[in-house]
C-alpha cells in the first residue's frame, strides 16, 4: 500500500511540475497572437484616446498586433462583464478609468477589485469644467450663481451613468448647492460632442476628452478639477481656488486582465507597458492630452483601485445617485 501511495504522490508531483512548466513556457512566449484590449466606453473620450496611444506603442514594442475594442454601454458595464468572461490567456485586457456604474447598478454582479486582476497603472488626468459659448459665464462663481437662478434647466453631458463626468459632477453639485440636469451618453466623445453643439450646456469631464473642442472654440474651459492649475490649459484657475473649496476630482487610466490571468503574463503585459511609459514619444503624446503619467507596481495599482472604489462609493451615497 505504501508503494503504491507513493506511486501516486510521484505521479502527482510529476503532473504539477509539467502543468508549471507548460503555464511558464507560455507565458514566455506571450505574446504568439495578436491582443485585444477592451475598453468599456465608446470612442473619442479620454480612455479611448489613452487607450489607441499605448497599444500603437505595445504592438511594436511586443511584435504583435494589440487591437482595441469599443464595447460600450450601461456605465461600463457592459465591457467589463464581456472582458471578465474571456479566457484568462493574456488575449484579451481591459483598460478603463475612473467610473462606477457597476456600483450604481446594483445587479451588476462585477467590479473592478473582485472581478479582475490589476495589471498596470498608467496615470491620471484632471477634471475640467467647459461650458457651451453661448452661456453667458466666465467662472466657476458666474456659473454656480447662474445655476441658482436656474435650477435644473443648465444641462451637463456625460459618459453615462457613473462615468467619470457623471461623478465628477454629481460632486460638483453636491459641493456647490446647484441643481442641474444629467444627460448621459455611450462615452465621452459623443458627450462633448452634445456640449459642443449646444445641446447641452456643461461638461465637466476629463481634459483629454475636452481640449480638442476647447482648442477649436466650440468650448470654453472656465476651471480645472485638480489640485493645482493645469499646464495642458494655462491660466485657468483650480474650481477649489473659484468658487468650491475642497473640490478635487481626477481620472485615472489602467489596465485589468481576467481574475484568473497566470502571474506571468500579468508581469510581462505589465513590464511592456512601464516601458512604453519611458517612451519620450508616448509620454509626449499622452502629455499633449493631459495625461500625467504615473507607474507603480501590480501590487500599488490594486491598493489603489481599493481606495479608489470605496471612496466613490462613499460619494454615490451622499449624493443619492442612482441609475436612470
Amino acid at each position: 500500500m505504501k508503494a503504491v501511495a507513493k506511486g501516486r504522490l510521484a505521479v502527482a508531483v510529476l503532473v504539477a511540475a509539467a502543468v508549471a512548466l507548460t503555464t511558464m513556457s507560455a507565458s514566455a512566449a506571450w505574446p504568439e497572437r495578436p491582443v485585444r484590449i477592451v475598453i468599456p466606453w465608446a470612442p473619442g473620450g479620454s480612455t479611448d484616446i489613452v487607450t489607441r496611444i499605448l497599444a500603437a506603442d505595445l504592438t511594436k514594442r511586443l511584435g504583435q498586433q494589440f487591437i482595441v475594442e469599443n464595447r460600450a454601454g450601461a456605465g461600463a458595464i457592459v465591457g467589463m462583464q464581456f472582458t471578465a468572461q474571456q479566457p484568462p490567456d493574456g488575449y484579451t485586457f481591459l483598460l478603463t478609468s475612473t467610473g462606477y456604474g457597476f456600483l450604481i447598478n446594483k445587479n451588476s454582479n462585477i467590479d473592478l477589485v473582485n472581478s479582475f486582476a490589476s495589471v498596470s497603472m498608467i496615470g491620471f488626468s484632471d477634471s475640467a469644467l467647459v461650458v457651451h459659448p453661448y452661456l453667458p459665464v466666465n467662472s466657476v462663481k458666474e456659473f454656480i450663481a447662474l445655476a441658482k437662478k436656474r435650477p435644473g434647466e443648465i444641462m451637463y453631458s456625460s459618459s453615462g451613468v457613473g462615468g467619470f463626468p457623471h461623478m465628477s459632477t454629481e460632486l460638483f453639485k453636491l459641493m456647490a448647492g446647484v441643481n442641474l440636469t444629467h444627460v448621459p451618453f455611450k462615452g465621452g466623445g459623443p458627450a462633448v460632442a452634445d456640449t459642443a453643439a449646444g445641446h447641452s450646456q456643461l461638461q465637466l469631464g476629463s481634459i483629454p476628452t475636452v481640449i480638442g473642442q476647447v482648442g477649436a472654440k466650440r468650448l470654453r474651459a472656465i476651471a480645472v478639477g485638480g489640485p493645482k492649475p493645469h499646464p495642458s490649459l494655462p491660466g485657468l484657475p483650480t474650481i477649489s481656488e473659484s468658487g468650491v473649496p475642497g473640490y478635487v476630482s481626477q481620472i485615472w487610466f489602467g489596465v485589468f486582465a481576467p481574475k484568473a490571468t497566470p502571474p506571468a503574463i500579468i508581469s510581462a503585459m505589465h513590464g511592456g507597458v512601464s516601458s512604453a511609459l519611458d517612451n519620450p514619444d508616448t509620454i509626449k503624446r499622452l502629455n499633449e492630452q493631459g495625461v500625467d503619467i504615473n507607474k507603480m507596481s501590480t501590487a500599488e495599482f490594486a491598493k489603489l483601485m481599493a481606495g479608489e472604489q470605496d471612496k466613490w462609493a462613499k460619494v454615490i451615497k451622499a449624493a443619492n445617485i442612482t441609475g436612470e
